[in-house]
């Protein structure tokens, strides 16, 4: 994974310091978000409130935030930080249970001032051992963002072929030693908890020289963890959804704001904001994609994976 070369875990969407919850590059968003007091805005990944608590305190009690989340943990956490600014500076809140993706289903067109996403896992989910999002506790191997519905991450390597488990892990974790992975998780089924992968993957990852280069810096585990996670989750197909969608949700003027966490993601929010500049929807006000400064990495470390993209509608 090219944004997370020297890290030892899952990129998430902001760490903890002093203060509790630290959004990522989170006066840069703002920034670019610029949001208008009374406006409509949407936060597509509400997670701790971060970003959203920092969009309504701008909105005041004449705009409307919209929020959505897959984790219903993450959407109350949300709400109980937005109570905490006063009746009369609230905006109205609209907290939707629900994948991004299904933004066009309860949006109407043209309806919203700015959309923000913060994409990739919380951090209330990666430090939750029963969530099974990180190698670095042992846990159930479940990975869901939606607790509630879908495949677990322990379904997936204990039912599907080899092949296919290679391919998932070639291409959501970049992963080049896939095969040898795969084989290796087949050959040791069942495999019930996020320490037993983690055993079986370091085993099969080790044996595989290929020199010294980034794998030396990470983790064995990285890689497969994050194809897992995207794979559960459907996490890229739900941006190209969103993406797909949001030139018709914002209204002319209205901003655009994504922040990935790896290549891939940011590969698919760079092609899509592009792609809408060439189509005549879009002004890109981000040649290069934002990063954050040495002070934010220094007091957020994982910060150091995330890339933002910003496009006003046109």
């Amino acid at each position: 994974m090219e944004t997370d070369s020297d890290s030892v875990n899952t990129p998430e969407r902001g760490g903890h310091g002093a203060g509790g919850h630290v959004p990522v590059l989170l006066k840069e968003a703002i920034d670019f978000l610029a949001v208008k007091r009374g406006g409509t805005y949407l936060d597509a990944t509400v997670g701790l409130g971060g970003h959203s608590y920092e969009i309504a305190r701008r909105l005041g009690a004449p705009g409307h935030l919209i929020g959505f989340d897959k984790d219903p943990a993450g959407l109350e956490r949300a709400r109980e930080r937005l109570a905490t600014i006063s009746d009369d500076e609230r905006p109205r809140v609209t907290l939707i249970h629900g994948s991004f993706a299904e933004v066009g289903e309860h949006i109407a067109p043209a309806s919203l001032d700015g959309v923000m996403a913060d994409l990739g896992v919380s951090s209330l989910q990666l430090g939750d051992p029963a969530r099974g999002f990180s190698f670095q506790a042992e846990g159930p191997l479940d990975m869901r963002m939606n607790p509630m519905s879908g495949e677990t991450a322990e379904q997936v390597v204990n039912h599907i072929d080899e092949r296919e488990l290679a391919d998932v892990i070639y291409e959501f974790g970049e992963e080049r030693r896939s095969r040898r992975i795969a084989r290796a998780i087949v050959r040791s089924r069942p495999i019930r908890t996020t320490k037993q992968l983690v055993e079986v993957v370091s085993a099969a990852a080790r044996s595989m020289k290929l020199g010294r280069h980034k794998y030396d810096r990470i983790h064995p585990a990285t890689k497969t963890f994050q194809a897992l996670r995207i794979f559960v989750n459907r996490e890229l197909d739900d941006l190209q959804a969103l993406l797909k969608v949001a030139p018709a949700v914002l209204k002319p003027g209205g901003r655009l704001v994504v922040i990935s966490f790896h290549s891939l993601e940011d590969r698919i929010v760079k092609d899509a904001l592009r792609d809408g500049a060439r189509q005549g929807w879009y002004r890109l006000l981000t040649k290069k994609p934002v990063t954050a400064s040495d002070e934010e990495i220094d007091r957020n470390p994982r910060s150091r994976s995330a890339k933002m993209r910003a496009a006003e509608k046109v």
